[in-house]
């Protein structure tokens, strides 16, 4: 690949990697800063060495990819705010008791069932100074109004650190949050909360004061609820507000990717604004003054967009492009590429972890390099034919970089996307230019009802089209098992098949064979390894009781009556045998008598009936029996004991104090997770 010959891939590949040892291992801040300085030095001397040619120049080049992974690293050190001190989390006693917190609102979320869900800036904890990002929930019945942006609240009460998953191959909601730099929650009602007189007026507050304007013209226009919150996501990035319904329908047809700003979003904005000032001469002011405009325009409509990770990596990037062309130079795009990332991620190294920066980079780098060949596969007589051939290949080639990505983050495929795509980016360049214009009109305060009813029903038709091929849903292809050796080999394979494609030769040929190896490798490793596992498993799920046992890919499934026709769909059920290959076998009522491997398993229900003449190894306590928890552990003498999530926490308090006066340990699913008996 030509592309891994240029210098700067193989220094953002350093980059990148040390930026991934950092986060994984999290070595000590004081032996990266030493060794990167260490290496800096090295550096510096080889430098002036390799000029005399006393020493190989592949020892400069070795060090200077050291250099880069030293600078990864320590980025990454520097933006994590676990290692700060003043960060919240290194207070004593933090989550042990309540709190009076000062905190700043930041940014407004997606709103749960219960909750209004606030991004907040930590200023102070009783009396002492920290900072830190919290997430803030407050109920939405005790709450009128949503808070504006930079508003100060004084709130009492209990930060609850982010834990991992409490069930098996289910997403790791507190790793997420931590990749956010969120490491803690709190949970209030608008009686816990004291609301400051002084607003922080910075640039999120005013960014926000503009998106507010604009939405509230809209509805003085009678722009229906539906429409808008499509309109908003579509030209200012946010997404807060859509129905579910609606994301689900664009996912399912393979368009969800129109609904965060991008490179598509931002190339209009880039010729919108060069097509206005057509007008300016250009003579070497006239151009730079073009260039300082186009550049903050772009900059500023990254702001009002929120500056997601996508919108960031197209503002950056096309912002080398303008100064390319400014410089009157032929721009490399790989180059500009390559720019851009290492720009956001040494400013903001956690967007690396972010799936849409993940799949937004992969996809146009697939774009620029596989779509040139598969246009060669045809060439169109006429323009119609070749416009549509140009839209089908993007769509192909972005479809294949991204697929394994995709299919490993969400297990799921949408076979339509070639039809969707054909159908719906023509139509979204209509939507994009009318919908540029209402948002700087309804900005200004002078928007014709006119224009907002045009752009209302183009969302309105658009929606329908979405949902007519999001509904054949034999064309989706749902929970689709995969782990990361599977994504590691299918990307090998795409890579070596394209290089293949590409230029064929016998040794790229053999390359891309070895690759078709090396993926049947990684799934007969992994059939067989399921194969030979077995385990049972006690789920974390609220009300319910539920138990697992797998033997290789066959699960049998213990549930309550009401369960037991639903269990397949049940989103814990399905996310475990996804996760495991596997597939449910059978479904049975819950015995109060199980044998696994060897152990002995009793389950003890509402009713509280046991044998007294049993020497369990494993208890399982559910539904809350009423029974002496004391007398019941001198009698049974099991092991351990095991309470899931369908029993009181009260209940659970009092069992927990009971097993450790007893010296027997205890395992609450609801504070620990799911059980594993392997």
């Amino acid at each position: 690949m030509k592309v891994l010959q240029f210098p700067l891939a193989r220094i953002t590949i350093g980059f990148l990697a040390g930026i991934l040892a950092a986060s994984y291992f999290q070595p000590n801040p004081i032996a990266v800063f030493t060794a990167l300085f260490i290496g800096f030095c090295a550096f510096g001397i080889l430098f002036f060495i390799s000029k005399t040619k006393i020493i190989n120049p592949l020892f400069f080049g070795f060090t200077a990819y050291i250099m880069a992974f030293g600078i990864g690293a320590t980025t990454q050190i520097i933006h994590t705010n676990s290692f700060q001190k003043s960060n919240y989390i290194h207070s004593k006693a933090v989550f042990e008791k309540p709190h009076s917190v000062s905190i700043t609102i930041r940014e407004k979320l997606r709103s749960s069932i219960y909750n209004d869900r606030y991004i907040v800036i930590v200023n102070q904890i009783d009396n002492a100074t920290n900072t830190g990002r919290l997430l803030l929930n407050i109920r939405k019945d005790s709450l009128n109004r949503p808070f504006e942006i930079g508003t100060h609240l004084q709130i009492t009460g209990n930060l609850y650190k982010s834990g991992p998953a409490k069930n098996p191959n289910q997403f790791d909601y507190g790793k997420y949050l931590e990749g956010k730099k969120i490491y803690a929650q709190m949970y209030a009602d608008v009686s816990d909360i004291k609301i400051g007189s002084i607003i922080k007026k910075d640039i999120w507050y005013y960014t926000s004061r503009l998106r507010s304007k604009i939405i509230k013209n809209l509805e003085k226009n009678h722009f229906n609820k539906a429409e808008l919150h499509v309109a908003i996501a579509l030209i200012l990035g946010q997404q807060q507000d859509i129905s579910p319904d609606i994301i689900k329908d664009y996912q399912y047809a393979g368009a969800v990717h129109i609904l965060s700003v991008s490179g598509l979003h931002i190339g209009f904005i880039l010729l919108f604004v060069t097509f206005i000032l057509k007008p300016f001469p250009n003579t070497k002011r006239g151009s730079f003054i073009k260039l300082i405009i186009i550049l903050a325009s772009l900059a500023s409509f990254g702001v009002i967009a929120g500056l997601a990770p996508s919108v960031l990596r197209s503002v950056t990037m096309f912002s080398f492009v303008t100064i390319g062309m400014y410089l009157k130079r032929s721009t490399n795009i790989f180059h500009t590429l390559l720019v851009s990332m290492l720009l956001i991620l040494l400013f903001e190294p956690s967007f690396l972890f972010d799936v849409g920066f993940q799949l937004s980079y992969i996809a146009l780098f697939f774009i620029l390099w596989l779509q040139p060949i598969l246009t060669k596969l045809w060439t169109p007589k006429y323009k119609i034919s070749k416009y549509f051939w140009e839209i089908l290949t993007v769509s192909f080639a972005a479809q294949i970089g991204t697929l394994p990505l995709s299919i490993y983050y969400f297990h799921q495929f949408p076979g339509l996307f070639f039809i969707t795509n054909l159908v719906i980016i023509p139509f979204l360049t209509v939507i994009m230019a009318l919908g540029v214009l209402v948002m700087v009109l309804a900005a200004a305060d002078w928007l014709p009802m006119f224009l907002s009813k045009s752009l209302e029903w183009s969302i309105w038709f658009m929606d329908k089209i979405i949902n007519t091929i999001a509904s054949l849903e034999q064309f989706i292809f749902k929970e689709i098992p995969f782990n990361w050796q599977l994504l590691l080999s299918c990307y090998l394979l795409i890579i070596t098949t394209i290089i293949w494609f590409k230029k064929p030769n016998f040794n790229r040929l053999v390359l891309a064979l070895i690759a078709v190896i090396i993926f049947q490798v990684s799934y007969f490793g992994n059939h067989w390894m399921i194969q030979n596992q077995k385990e049972l498993v006690v789920f974390n799920s609220k009300k319910n009781t539920l138990i697992a046992e797998r033997n290789g890919e066959n699960v049998i499934l213990y549930s309550n009556d009401s369960l037991m026709k639903r269990a397949s769909k049940n989103t814990t059920v399905s996310t475990y045998l996804m996760g495991n290959f596997s597939h449910l076998t059978n479904t049975k009522r819950v015995q109060n008598l199980l044998y696994f491997n060897g152990n002995k398993i009793l389950i003890v229900d509402s009713l509280g009936v046991y044998p007294k003449d049993i020497h369990p190894d494993i208890v399982v306590m559910t539904q809350s029996p009423k029974i002496n928890m004391e007398r019941f552990l001198q009698t049974i003498k099991p092991k351990i004991v095991i309470a899931d999530a369908s029993n009181y926490r009260t209940i659970q308090k009092l069992w927990k104090a009971t097993c450790l006066k007893a010296k027997i340990p205890f395992h609450a699913t609801g504070e620990k997770g799911f059980y594993r008996v392997e």
